[in-house]
């Protein structure tokens, strides 16, 4: 008997970093993989064509599929997302022609969380500045650090990555306070503040909340006017809860310290050139989850809500399980 067609849309040069070959592998075992071989990733008439035949789609963290995908592909039971965030995925039309949509689980909270103590460590004891003066050549001038321990960091979004910060954090022994309206702390020694108050007494404020339409531009000039001098600001959720321009405008007038970015609004959820290229700012493109580890966690995780719907049955995972019409016709007998 056939194995059922399944299709991979993560660009040519993206599969092996953000699905890797285990993954790959067990996929291979339970269905026939096509692949996207182009370095783009696919939307629109090429998408639908390469999904046409196909009875699951293994969508990219960013591939986009809306209303006409989903009329367009009559064959497809599910659509699975190799990543948490399902924003670029029209859940309802996706629900209207009774495909599954399913998330993968937020399996990289350690690696962000190592990312943001990594750039705390950077900003407050001038790594980076230093060694950039070394390799141009020049002599890196001393400049006096802070230390973490005693430092207070401020925390908006206690989410699962916020918790496991907290816990890096109090082992360094700074003092640790949270803003979150839907979450409050039960751990000894975390504070529960608003955020007006989180952004006057932190030395860094990382952001970790979820991108939701009412957090757009949570972030603002008038948050950003409330921070101490010497704070440093960090983003590793999503660039849609920074008002840029004010951020740039709190850097250039030295409102804040600095930053470090590994999200903002540019293409593929990047830092925006504008603020990854200031001289106060420490930018990544978008790499706090990207360790092997946390990785696999999503591509197997992928791979075993791909086989359970492939066998009829509705995964862990799933968005919209009561509008799956497709899938329950399939196992009806």
């Amino acid at each position: 008997m056939a194995k059922p067609n399944v299709l991979v849309t993560h660009p040519a040069g993206r599969l092996a970093t953000y699905f890797g070959d285990l993954a790959l592998h067990r996929l291979r075992q339970v269905a026939t993989v096509h692949l996207n071989p182009d370095p783009h990733d696919w939307s629109g008439a090429e998408l639908i064509a390469a999904a046409r035949q196909c009875t699951v789609l293994i969508a990219y963290r960013q591939t986009p599929l809306d209303a006409l995908f989903f009329e367009s592909v009559p064959q497809l039971l599910a659509a699975v997302r190799c990543a948490v965030d399902i924003r670029s995925i029209d859940v309802a039309a996706a629900s209207q022609h009774g495909v599954l949509v399913t998330q993968a689980s937020p399996g990289f909270g350690p690696s962000v969380s190592e990312w943001v103590l990594g750039m705390m460590l950077n900003l407050s004891r001038h790594i980076t500045p230093s060694a950039m003066a070394y390799r141009q050549g020049l002599a890196a001038e001393p400049r006096m650090g802070a230390e973490l321990r005693g430092a207070c960091l401020g925390i908006v979004g206690y989410g699962e990555i916020g918790r496991h910060v907290a816990r890096l954090a109090l082992a360094f022994g700074m003092r640790v306070c949270v803003h979150d309206p839907f979450v409050r702390p039960q751990e000894l020694g975390i504070a529960s503040l608003s955020l007006a108050d989180l952004m006057r007494c932190s030395d860094h404020v990382v952001c970790l909340a979820p991108a939701l339409p009412e957090t757009e531009n949570l972030v603002n000039g008038s948050v950003l006017s409330l921070m101490k001098k010497t704070a440093f600001f960090i983003n590793a959720s999503r660039g849609q809860l920074v008002d840029e321009q004010a951020l740039l405008h709190a850097l250039d007038h030295g409102l804040l310290a600095g930053a470090a970015l590994d999200v903002g609004r540019a293409q593929d959820q990047m830092p925006s050139p504008a603020l990854a290229q200031h001289p106060r700012v420490l930018a990544t493109p978008h790499v706090g989850g990207l360790t092997p580890q946390a990785i696999a966690h999503q591509a197997l995780e992928t791979v075993d809500q791909t086989t359970a719907i492939l066998q009829g049955r509705v995964p862990k995972g799933a968005v919209n399980a009561a509008s799956a019409w497709r899938l329950l016709k399939r196992r009806t007998p």
